[in-house]
């Protein structure tokens, strides 16, 4: 932690923080400052003024006020982890039910959502919860073998819909608000990963392929995801252009989401399904994994990605006087 001058105010901040993620948590700051409270959270015994103390904490202060029932009653129907910093004012998971559960919530959603999704037709209310679940895995198979209570492979947000084929499919979102960076391969920096002859990540993708036990997920921990990439290798059309495993930096959590649209397909309940990230729209840190991703998979349409803004200004559009209070809120909140 530092203690950073700002126009003569103190910040108790991390360190390390680029330049758009120090303008967002001064931001965010003020606003808890003038919303919530002045007091700080803590997290490990130390001060920081972007987490909410305990006392706000419990009464989930960092979500539109309209959401906190429903998102709860949501918890106990389809139970998913609460993480770790979601009392914090930047927090991605807040952010991303702040962004979408308004829309999926009101009765113009499908309009709204067709401005987003050209394939969209309507909500599939008969599937999840009326068409939507937040941190959604494909339980309870769990095709990719990698879920535990407090890891593995899930999306933001699934939204079900019908196509305008009147099929049924299923949208994974993947939220990011001021990360740097999109996860990385546990498994190239596990302490687990002793043998580095036998688990070697500088090995390509074609590789692997020939010899999945060369990757410490594969071999040791069971996951799936080379099984299903086999499957599916034609997908990654541009592998070739890279001499290791191109899945050991930020494209690794874009691989494993693009991997749970496969599972979900193979399972048949959704006919097709298909990835996207949302940003924010100066959060450009991601923008160097997004651009390789997209031409690892030869910029396939079954994974795109879209900002924050484009979903604000999508949904105000339909000219509605609640979703007008909540657009200009979000909006005042997140800097947009």
């Amino acid at each position: 932690m530092r203690i950073q001058k700002i126009d003569g105010q103190d910040y108790k901040l991390p360190n390390n923080l680029n330049n758009f993620q120090l303008e967002m948590y001064v931001h965010l700051i003020n606003w808890k400052w003038e919303n919530i409270t002045k007091d700080p959270g803590h997290d490990r015994g130390i001060e920081y003024d972007a987490i909410l103390p305990e006392r706000y904490a419990e009464n989930l202060r960092v979500l539109h006020r309209d959401l906190v029932s429903r998102m709860m009653e949501h918890h106990d129907r389809f139970p998913f982890r609460i993480h770790k910093y979601f009392n914090h004012m930047a927090s991605s998971q807040a952010a991303n039910i702040n962004l979408f559960l308004p829309i999926l919530l009101n009765p113009g959603a499908n309009e709204i959502i067709r401005k987003l999704n050209p394939d969209f037709a309507r909500l599939a209310t008969d599937k999840l919860d009326h068409g939507w679940r937040i941190e959604y895995w494909d339980e309870p198979t769990g095709a990719l073998n990698d879920k535990s209570a407090m890891a593995g492979t899930d999306a933001d947000l699934a939204i079900a819909y019908y196509n305008h084929n009147d099929e049924p499919c299923l949208w994974l979102i993947e939220h990011k608000l001021t990360e740097k960076e999109f996860t990385k391969c546990g498994g190239y920096k596990s302490k687990g990963r002793t043998d580095k002859i036998r688990h070697d990540c500088t090995r390509n993708f074609r590789e692997i392929m020939e010899s999945k036990d060369s990757c410490y997920y594969h071999d040791i921990c069971g996951y799936r995801y080379w099984d299903i990439s086999e499957i599916h290798r034609d997908f990654f059309v541009n592998h070739a252009k890279h001499e290791e495993c191109p899945f050991q930096g930020g494209m690794n959590q874009l691989w494993r989401n693009q991997l749970l649209t496969f599972a979900v397909e193979q399972q048949g309940t959704f006919m097709h399904a298909h990835f996207s990230v949302v940003r924010h729209p100066r959060n450009t840190a991601l923008d160097a994994s997004i651009k390789d991703y997209i031409d690892l998979i030869g910029n396939n349409s079954k994974f795109s990605i879209f900002t924050s803004r484009d979903v604000i200004q999508a949904a105000e559009t339909l000219r509605n006087n609640s979703l007008k209070e909540w657009a200009d809120w979000y909006r005042t909140l997140y800097k947009l």
